[in-house]
């Protein structure tokens, strides 16, 4: 049985700063953050909008055209939960109007939660024949302003809807994995903006990905030779080319080509949006499909994992024969261009205006109000969603 992403959602708030404006506005030099992390524009979301809503939208556009009477199981994976019990998910469940008698979730590791819930799903259809899943990453990047941070922030989503015979992709069984308790990123509870040791991250990343990817050769045999594309998580783009150059020897200088032109399309979307922590994988998923012309059925593509504290895999997947009618290319290049830019004064304000992390009442500024979904406010403790009519 082959199994895999049937249909492809992506969602981004339709606001942004333009990173070197930031970098002036910091006191550093532009090309640190367009040439040296990698980064052109970042996404910002007003109060309104957070892993509900952004799932919502993206979801909504996964599901177009789908039967919704097979769907048995949702699952949002993210690291900017709303509540420390209730899963976001069953909010976006109600927002959508989808069937009562599934299963409904959120899980957490890291920005690897959408790699854990994508592998989830293809367990799930397994044993459920014409049964299909609905996967979710959606996160907001914060680390604070002014701070190292702040240039790998972000916000977006991505849906997946895993199936039978799939129009896209299918996932393969052949994952190389690798777990470690170690302290290179986390979240505590009183806060909404990340800590992170950033240079031991890196090192931590790389390594993972040389682990995996060594395990991942010797138990199928494979080399760079037989993938036509290699995806990474990006929390910024650079990050996954330091870890490709590691085993970019590999190959032939023809194939060394290939696969860094590839990769530059995989990372056009994420130098616009920023880091979506799990579903930033993903997001270089859509960027690969609508912006590499020379991709075809077929053609085998390899997808690492990494969410810190840590968990790595690297699998591979399979481009299916309707891939291109699924997946027009640049289709979600307007959604990007109808954005509007920030002054840097102005995503401060934004910033600094979020819902509070205590019992008191907060109401959402209406002229924020973005995409198909809000978050109106918090009312006796109790989140307000609904369409934005």
């Amino acid at each position: 049985m082959t199994i895999g992403i049937d249909q492809l959602g992506l969602y981004t708030p339709p606001f942004f700063i333009d990173l070197r404006e930031l970098a002036t506005a910091r006191g550093v030099e532009p090309d640190k953050y367009t040439i040296g992390i990698g980064q052109d524009q970042q996404a910002v979301a007003p109060s309104s909008q957070d892993v509900v809503t952004m799932g919502a939208a993206a979801a909504k556009e996964a599901l177009a055209g789908q039967d919704l009477s097979k769907l048995g199981l949702l699952i949002l994976a993210t690291e900017s939960g709303v509540d420390a019990s209730k899963a976001g998910a069953l909010y976006i469940h109600r927002l959508l109007g989808l069937p009562a008698s599934m299963r409904v979730f959120e899980l957490k590791e890291a920005c690897y939660g959408g790699t854990a819930g994508l592998m989830m799903a293809r367990d799930y259809v397994a044993v459920h024949p014409g049964k299909t899943a609905l996967v979710i990453a959606s996160d907001i990047a914060r680390y604070g302003l002014a701070t190292g941070g702040e240039v790998t922030q972000g916000a977006g989503a991505v849906a997946m809807v895993v199936a039978e015979a799939p129009r896209i992709l299918a996932v393969n069984d052949d994952s190389a994995l690798h777990a470690d308790d170690i302290q290179d990123f986390w979240r505590p509870m009183y806060t909404d903006q990340a800590l992170a040791r950033g240079k031991y991250s890196t090192e931590q990343y790389i390594a993972f990905f040389d682990e995996v990817w060594a395990t991942y050769r010797e138990k199928t045999g494979r080399t760079l030779a037989d993938h036509a594309a290699m995806l990474f998580h990006l929390p910024y783009t650079k990050m996954g080319l330091k870890a490709l150059k590691t085993v970019l020897a590999e190959a032939t200088p023809a194939a060394q080509e290939r696969l860094l032109a590839q990769y530059q399309a995989s990372i056009q979307y994420s130098r616009r949006i920023g880091n979506i922590y799990t579903g930033s994988l993903y997001l270089g998923l859509v960027s690969l499909l609508e912006n590499s012309e020379t991709l075809a059925a077929g053609d085998r593509l390899g997808l690492f994992s990494y969410g810190s504290g840590a968990v790595g895999e690297f699998f591979s997947a399979t481009l299916q024969p309707q891939f291109r009618q699924a997946v027009p290319l640049h289709g979600h290049a307007p959604l990007l261009a109808q954005r509007k830019q920030l002054a840097i004064a102005t995503y401060e304000q934004l910033f600094a205006d979020s819902w509070p992390n205590d019992p008191s009442d907060y109401q959402s500024e209406p002229a924020w109000f973005a995409g198909p979904f809000v978050m109106s406010g918090v009312t006796g403790q109790e989140r307000q969603y609904r369409a934005n009519d």
